[in-house]
């Protein structure tokens, strides 16, 4: 199974200029936690509800009229809507993220896989391995407790 078999095609961008209370409405609308920053064809980064309210909120900064840009993540893993699922799960898990955008040959956004495309489309094992994986804190080996 590939990635181009689970990913939600086409999702929404923003610009790196757009006003966070502009991507946040855009959130809000199309019920997402992530919308990818596209400078023209190419992304350049992500900007997410947890990078609002961490990077501005929390820091005591009115985010009305910040720039996506000055609080966006501009480091972006990515795989191809042709990689398979495997190596979308094995990245998720290794960096540890929620959300992958989806590029072509060409580095152009084509889609993202979130956790509830795979909730969706893969089994509940695949979902709980990555579940497990990505949810605990970085550098600290979770402990499996077996119910």
């Amino acid at each position: 199974m590939s990635v181009r078999d689970i990913m939600t095609p086409n999702p929404i961008c923003c610009s790196p200029e757009m006003k966070l209370e502009q991507v946040a409405s855009l959130m809000l609308e199309h019920d997402c936690g992530e919308v990818p920053v596209c400078d023209g064809a190419k992304l350049v980064g992500v900007i997410t509800d947890r990078d609002i309210t961490m990077r501005t909120v929390a820091k005591g900064r009115d985010p009305v009229g910040v720039a996506v840009r000055q609080v966006m993540t501009p480091k972006v893993f990515t795989v191809r809507a042709s990689d398979n699922i495997e190596k979308a799960l094995s990245m998720m898990e290794r960096r540890q993220v929620r959300r992958l955008p989806v590029v072509d040959s060409r580095g152009k956004l084509v889609g993202i896989i979130s956790q509830a495309d795979i909730a969706e489309k893969l089994s509940e094992q695949k979902t709980g391995e990555l579940l497990f994986e990505i949810s605990h804190p970085i550098g600290k080996k979770p402990r499996r407790v077996m119910v």
